[in-house]
């Protein structure tokens, strides 16, 4: 996992080089202070894969290709087989499964998340990104906490929401929750 870090890391970074923008341009963009980008972009910490979104929209190339070093193909149409998305394992509390890796200009990036449960006591961390997301339970329940209101989830609910709000997920009833969910 470590090494994978640091590829997706030295693409950025060399991505970041060849167009010219600085630290600055990049932190500023992000909204994450410099000291942070960096510790991203030198592969000292996992990048959480809404910054992950944000970085490649800023570098102007395709979320996968930071992932895999490869150029998505498909314009038309791209199908995922159950289980065989593109593994994004970003965030610690979190696993993500790319369904539409391989398609070219995506106006969105979905994803199949699942949420481990935590023990008891654990403090939530919440995270945030530009744009919007939508998230459709598949599997579990799930809190989810976006500023100061907190909403249970179960399978077959839904939620699209403001992705630059503070939002968390956390797994119920001691099992995993798993749903898709859309990053515009």
């Amino acid at each position: 996992m470590q090494e994978r870090i640091k590829e997706v890391a030295a693409r950025i970074k060399e991505l970041r080089d060849i167009l010219g923008l600085s630290l600055d341009d990049m932190s500023s963009h992000l909204k994450l202070s410099k000291e942070k980008y960096l510790k991203y972009e030198n592969g000292e910490e996992d990048i959480p894969a809404s910054v992950l979104y944000e970085i490649s929209r800023k570098l102007g190339v395709e979320m996968s290709i930071l992932l895999t070093g490869e150029a998505p193909r498909m314009h038309y149409f791209s199908v995922t087989r159950k289980g065989k998305g593109v593994s994004v394992e970003r965030r610690k509390q979190y696993r993500y499964q790319s369904l539409a890796s391989n398609f070219i200009n995506k106006k969105a990036e979905p994803f199949v998340v699942t949420v481990e449960p935590k023990p008891a006591g654990t403090k939530v961390q919440t995270n945030s990104h530009p744009g919007q997301e939508f998230n459709y339970i598949l599997e579990g329940s799930l809190k989810l906490i976006i500023k100061d209101t907190e909403f249970v989830l179960t399978e077959g609910d839904s939620i699209y929401f403001d992705s630059g709000c503070d939002h968390a997920m956390v797994a119920l009833n001691d099992r995993p929750a798993k749903f898709l969910a859309i990053i515009m």
